[in-house]
């Protein structure tokens, strides 16, 4: 998929995300809000002006989400986008209120909907993470311009082949066809035994 398959599934799908700032003293405060809409390269949501929440955004204009979807543990796909959020104002709020009619139970009247405004998330980077696939799937994405980061467990050319990682790696996601071994970072869980373990130091994070 790409990052905005990965925008409309939060939108979509999922909807009600947990979200995160930081407070005065520094601090993470999370919020369940919900994501309204989605485009290319971006999220939409709206809060209202009189919250704490919104004073965060001001201040800081950065935020972490998380949005979970399953039944239980086994059976979900998580998405989490971390990225930089500017206030739009008040234009696109009747858009948002045709596209999630329940808002207006919320704010049933043009003068409460006036207490609300519109931010849109427009460059970060995300994961997926797909607990219901075997072995789990993982993949990161990038919008709005947002830097690519490699984060991970990977392999070096100091690897001896070994396979003392090989037993310790919980997806089975160390491919061994030639050496270096590989990580198959799609699979990959990211528990870091595979460092502990290696004798010859060959496993780096990043």
């Amino acid at each position: 998929m790409e990052a905005k398959d990965y925008l409309a599934y939060i939108v979509n799908e999922i909807h009600t995300t947990i979200v995160a700032t930081v407070d005065e003293e520094s601090l993470p405060v999370t919020a369940a809000i919900d994501m309204m809409d989605s485009d290319d390269n971006s999220l939409f949501f709206l809060t209202a002006k009189g919250k704490g929440f919104y004073d965060r955004l001001k201040k800081r204009g950065f935020l972490a989400l998380t949005a979970i979807k399953g039944h239980d543990t086994m059976s979900s796909v998580a998405v989490s986008v971390r990225g930089k959020a500017r206030e739009l104002g008040f234009e696109r709020i009747p858009m948002l209120f045709e596209k999630n009619p329940y808002m207006h139970q919320i704010y049933p009247t043009d003068e409460a909907m006036h207490a609300l405004t519109v931010f849109q998330i427009y460059e970060g980077t995300g994961e997926w993470f797909d607990l219901s696939k075997k072995p789990i799937e993982r993949a990161s994405f990038i919008f709005g311009g947002a830097q690519e980061r490699t984060e991970g467990f990977f392999i070096t050319d100091a690897c001896i082949g070994c396979g003392s990682c090989l037993p310790v790696c919980p997806q089975s996601c160390i491919e061994t066809s030639s050496i270096p071994f590989h990580i198959e970072q799609a699979h990959c869980l990211h528990c870091g035994n595979c460092l502990t373990t290696c004798p010859v130091k060959a496993v780096i994070k990043k």
